[in-house]
């Protein structure tokens, strides 16, 4: 597991997406969004996907990239992405690289048994590739627009 630290340069990953193979490294001249979340389809994902979906305009104004990463399959996100209609990719990390190196697998409670998972996760990252924020264990009411206000301060 890395260690992602503010102000220091943010781990790259290069990963399979809907869009394709993409990386910080290309994304790199524009702020990036990069969320992690537990799962396609299931009722807070849906809804922080769809509240990043709807301030994607937002979002790319202030010359930033939202990337979304789970451990779902490339067939789930697309599925998930269409039916969404989704304008920003979603990394399929099936075997977990991009959430180990990102430092968002955890142990968690599900019905009264440990489990580990995604800790619901956000990393705000400049145009030269640093991290500026972190969100981690964070609620999903509000949480898009407060990324939208860290994000217009970095121009």
């Amino acid at each position: 597991m890395s260690t992602v630290l503010i102000g220091k340069p943010a781990p790259d990953f290069s990963a399979q997406s809907t869009f394709g193979e993409i990386s910080l490294e290309r994304c790199l001249g524009r702020g990036v969004i990069i969320y992690f979340y537990p799962k396609d389809n299931t009722p807070g994902c849906t809804t922080e996907t769809q509240d990043f979906r709807d301030l994607h305009d937002a979002f790319l104004a202030i010359s930033c990239v939202v990337i979304g990463v789970s451990r779902d399959s490339l067939k789930s996100h697309e599925n998930f992405s269409k039916k969404l209609a989704l304008p920003f990719p979603l990394i399929a990390d099936t075997d977990e690289t991009v959430c180990n190196t990102y430092g968002v697998m955890k142990l968690k409670q599900m019905y009264g048994k440990q489990v580990r998972g995604i800790e619901r996760s956000t990393f705000l990252i400049d145009a030269r590739g640093k991290l500026v924020q972190a969100w981690r264990g964070l609620k999903v009411p509000g949480h898009v627009q407060e990324v939208l206000q860290a994000a217009r301060s970095l121009t």
